[in-house]
């Protein structure tokens, strides 16, 4: 049973967002919540617990990343003279100044650009060429890649420095920080003004810059916290998403602050399902966010030999999850996956709501802040049953939940629109109960002999044989049928060993038994590792323009 709402049809009632014309989330929702903790109107829970895993921990209040978030504010509006609407691009693992910074450049008003810690030279240069950022902040694991194409950079004026040590060209934040006075005025933001520009993952194409406003997230994100997560000010919530994704803002800030809630984070370098259970059966996390390949990672481990004692609620998105290791996880920790849809362009789009029947493998139904349609080419609404395009209806009022633009882009942001609909890019069905199936990339459908098949159906047949750890499926040319389904597979260690046409054959038979027989995949190559986008999302693409190459 959910805190926040009787049933799905309740939220559609209740949900009735107000967006005033001034909105700034740290003024008006972080600051809010310092004030309710001084009046005790609020549980004494932190605003953030991080830990390092060494024993290392954080625990501060609303109050102490409000006083934090002032004096890092200064330092970006003293220290740097950063203006209103200048860009800072930041780069910092799970570390707690990559909150500070976050809610400082809200302060300020200066644009926020995170990015992940595993791009390249090649991709800063890209972002900070494309962006304009005036200001980077990172620390002395990426700081080489950010002077080796510095010099091309001619809008980076401030480099800022996270670290003990110092570094010519470099300011130090540590020190900054620790001189900064901590009263600062909030500047007055618009709802619509802009906030942050998230890179998309470019799973299909080169990173779009997405412009979000102040009201698009920090009021729009109310849909993922109050209704999806089910938070409030008593809940302790852990995302375990990268720092430099959309995702990070969704789950690690936005959703569980407009509740209250308390934002768990462990430092983890590197993912490690050990690390994971032994923080859930040691800390009082009630809400656990993760992503699909994180999951079916989980159930191959022995999840069932841990207690998650105050886990109450498990939600996973980025991704369709497969309805096996939903089944899996369920039967080792007694708990649903509560699967979510949504793009870095939006707030949640679908979603698996307390109390609604799953159907795995469903994106579940739309989320209160959006008209959400399957239509056709020439923007239909198609009926139950009909595949199509996932699209968001626009007119004649356009969802202030919604991204602002491509920056620098109308091209591409004109693109996004067909008729009365913002068209995600996505294929799916809707079924008689209301119900979003996702089918695949709009490019990712395979077409043949006339037969359109999505990729996501047949790699979840795949993995539900014990010999597949990873499945992409993708189309292959071919001279009778134009394409054919062909699937990447990654085995397990206990088949790597087997005679691969045997085993072939036996996986072709298993699909044809779990799903229509003309799905089944007539080419099938065993690789050791499937190419991914930097978010670990797989990049079908590559793999269907290596494909059609040969």
């Amino acid at each position: 049973t959910s805190q926040n709402f009787k049933n799905y049809e309740a939220i559609k009632q209740q949900y009735r967002p107000e967006v005033p014309e001034y909105f700034n989330f740290a003024r008006d929702v972080l600051d809010r919540w310092t004030e309710m903790e001084k009046e005790a109107k609020r549980p004494k829970n932190p605003a953030l617990w991080w830990v390092n895993g060494d024993g290392e921990e954080v625990r501060w209040s609303f109050e102490e990343l409000g006083v934090l978030s002032r004096k890092v504010a200064n330092v970006l509006s003293d220290a740097c003279g950063l203006q209103q609407g200048d860009r800072v691009i930041l780069i910092l693992p799970r570390i707690p100044e990559w909150w500070l910074v976050n809610v400082a450049c809200m302060r300020t008003g200066t644009v926020l650009i995170p990015g992940t810690q595993q791009l390249t030279a090649k991709d800063i240069l890209h972002r900070l060429q494309k962006s304009k950022a005036k200001c980077i902040i990172t620390d002395d694991s990426v700081a080489p890649a950010v002077e080796s194409v510095g010099p091309e950079c001619q809008s980076l004026k401030f480099k800022l420095l996270v670290s003990e040590g110092h570094r010519e060209g470099w300011l130090n934040f540590k020190e900054l920080l620790k001189r900064a006075p901590s009263d600062h005025h909030c500047v007055s933001t618009k709802h619509q003004d802009p906030m942050a520009i998230y890179f998309t993952s470019g799973t299909t194409g080169s990173p779009k810059m997405t412009e979000h406003s102040h009201g698009s997230y920090g009021i729009g994100l109310t849909v993922n916290g109050r209704y999806w997560l089910d938070l409030t000010s008593s809940d302790v919530l852990w995302n375990t998403s990268d720092t430099g994704w959309a995702k990070s803002g969704w789950s690690s800030i936005f959703s569980p602050w407009i509740q209250g809630a308390c934002v768990f984070a462990h430092k983890m370098p590197r993912f490690n399902p050990s690390i994971v259970f032994e923080s859930l059966s040691r800390f009082p996390i009630t809400v656990f966010c993760s992503a699909p390949t994180a999951y079916r990672m989980f159930v191959q481990h022995k999840v069932s030999s841990y207690k998650f004692r105050s886990l109450r609620h498990c939600v996973s998105a980025g991704e369709p999850i497969n309805p096996e290791v939903m089944g899996e996880w369920k039967e080792q920790t007694g708990l649903d996956i509560h699967e979510g849809y949504g793009q870095t362009e939006t707030v949640l789009i679908c979603g698996n709501f307390k109390g609604m029947k799953i159907k795995p493998g469903s994106m579940g139904k739309p989320s209160p802040g959006y008209e959400v349609k399957i239509i056709d080419e020439n923007s239909n609404i198609l009926p139950p049953g009909k595949e199509g395009d996932i699209a968001i209806r626009v007119k004649p009022t356009r969802p202030f939940c919604l991204f602002t633009c491509y920056t620098d882009d109308p091209e591409k942001t004109e693109a996004t629109i067909r008729g009365n609909f913002y068209v995600t890019g996505d294929r799916g069905i809707m079924d008689e109960d209301g119900y979003f199936w996702f089918v695949g990339r709009a490019d990712d459908v395979i077409n043949s002999a006339g037969y359109r098949i999505g990729p996501f159906e047949v790699e979840s047949a795949l993995i539900e044989h014990p010999a597949v750890m990873e499945a992409a499926v993708v189309s292959s040319p071919d001279p009778i049928r134009g394409e054919v389904v062909k699937a990447f597979v990654v085995l397990t260690s206990d088949y790597v060993s087997r005679d691969p046409e045997k085993l072939m054959n036996e996986l072709q038979d298993h699909v044809k038994k779990v799903t229509a027989p003309y799905k089944y995949p007539r080419k099938m190559e065993f690789v050791q590792q499937l190419p991914k986008t930097i978010s670990g999302k797989i990049r079908r693409k590559e793999l269907r323009q290596k494909e059609w190459r040969k």
